[in-house]
Parts: structure tokens; sequence; C-alpha cells
């Protein structure tokens, strides 16, 4: 599938590496990062959403999402995305990613705007399962960062080029290309979230580690062993 992610934040916190672990599956291992294990949340709009040779269609290809996501490598050594959850403000998208991708969408309540360095994001799930989780927030989105500040944790956070899932009880992934992302500084202005206890973690304690862009066109494999 080709797609474009544009106007995203990557908002992460620190979490015990076993706390995380407990939450992943046999035959997938949680990825440090100075000893710790990072838990994102990342709000975006998806646009251009369509396969192979065949143009987007508008009612189906532009839709706002949030992910919720921590980093894994597999038995392989091939470090990857796993995702919680994803949320998605479409229907057959949300439909679409959980039978095609047998990835943990939900149908959500959800909108982007973005205007004047400033980024607002509203998102709040309606199914499957018990509703009412949500993620509300507003970003500033400042200066792109200079290559100088394009750190290791930086290019941890971000750089992620193969995701993960459970396909008949076993880890598969699809290969995600993309360029290197235009990464921004950021700052949170607001965020009312429980989408992370959602999941089964404790909600985030600290400063977030926040950056944004404007966004890179994305091409998603299918699911291989």
């Amino acid at each position: 599938m080709h797609h474009h992610w544009s106007d995203i934040t990557f908002i992460h916190w620190r979490y015990p590496a076993a706390r995380v672990q407990a939450l992943v599956p046999d035959g997938l291992t949680v990825e440090t990062f100075d000893g710790t294990a990072w838990v994102g949340l990342t709000p975006f709009l998806m646009e251009g959403v369509r396969p192979p040779g065949l143009p987007a269609l508008p009612w189906l290809s532009r839709f706002p999402e949030t992910n919720l996501r921590t980093y894994v490598r597999d038995e392989r050594g091939r470090g990857g995305i796993w995702f919680f959850s994803l949320d998605a403000g479409l229907l057959p998208a949300a439909v679409g990613g959980r039978t095609g991708y047998r990835l943990p969408y939900f149908w959500s309540d959800m909108s982007v705007e973005a205007g004047d360095g400033n980024l607002r994001y509203r998102c709040r799930r309606r199914l499957p399962g018990p509703g009412g989780a949500r993620c509300d927030a507003d970003v500033e989105r400042g200066e792109p960062l200079a290559e100088s500040e394009r750190d290791e944790l930086a290019h941890f956070l971000t750089a992620r080029y193969r995701l993960f899932t459970l396909v008949a009880g076993r880890p598969a992934s699809a290969q995600v290309e993309h360029p290197d992302w235009p990464l921004h500084h950021a700052r949170l202005i607001t965020l009312e979230q429980d989408l992370v206890q959602a999941a089964g973690l404790p909600a985030p304690d600290g400063r977030a580690v926040v950056h944004a862009s404007p966004g890179v066109p994305v091409r998603v494999g299918m699911w291989a062993w």
C-alpha cells in the first residue's frame, strides 16, 4: 500500500522494559535505548492511501490516525514497531487494517488541524469494544532540527522500517519504505489522553520527548515470516 503520513507528531515516554515486554508476544523482544523501553503516541493525517497501480479515492484515501507503539526485535535480530493500538477516523480503514494487516485498529471520531505552526489532534474511540478512550493534543511545531541535533535517540524513535504483527499466532513482519523524516522541534501545549492506559500500561510519568514532521511518502509491503 502507498500512503503519505502528514502533519505527524511523535510523543515518546520512557517505560521499564519488563513492564512493556509483558504486553509483547513471544518471539519479540522489547528494544531499549539508554536502558529503558520507549512508548510512542503518534497522531497524524493519512493521505493518498491506495494499492499499487490504482488511484487514491478521495472518500477512502484521507483520514486521521493515532498510533500507540513500542520498538522490538524479532528472533532474527530485525528491529521494528509493535503496535498496541491504531485509531483511524474512517470505518473502512479500521476494518481493512484489522482484516488485511492483522493490526489492532479501532474506529474513532478524529480530526487533525494544522496552521500557523500549530497542530491540533482530537481522537475519541468508538469501536470495537468499550468506547471513550481518547487523545486530545495541541502541539507547537518549531524550527527544523539541525543536522547536529538529529541524535541517536531521534533516530531510534523515528527511523523505523518494519512493522510486526501476529499471523496465525506467529510473529510476521512487513517492510516500510520512506525517506528520512524532516524532523522539527516540537512542544506539547496540552495533552489529555488515556489510550496508553487502555492498552494496559500505566499513565505516562515524566517529561515526554517530542518531535514533529510535515510528513513523508510511505510504502508498506505485505506480511512475511
